[in-house]
């Protein structure tokens, strides 16, 4: 298993405590497109899905940010 698998894994079992870079590199890993338009926010989306996730980058990442991101990696992977 990759290390984004992991650290995907390990959002999972506890959504706290995760800087946005985690979040951008399990995004990679999973082919979500990610957007920076120049605010204080990044952007997931997953070509085929109707919803996108806009995250604050300021720390700490709420767990809601984590779960949405882990839910939209989910219907990705339904496809």
């Amino acid at each position: 298993m990759s290390k984004a698998g992991k650290t995907l894994d390990k959002m999972r079992a506890n959504p706290r405590d995760w800087r946005i870079e985690d979040l951008e590199s399990v995004a990679k890993q999973h082919q979500l497109i990610i957007r920076k338009p120049g605010g204080s926010h990044v952007i997931f989306q997953k070509q085929g899905i109707d919803f996108a996730v806009s995250v604050p980058a300021h720390k700490p990442i709420k767990p809601i940010y984590v779960r949405r991101l882990i839910e939209l990696i989910d219907a990705g992977d339904e496809q």
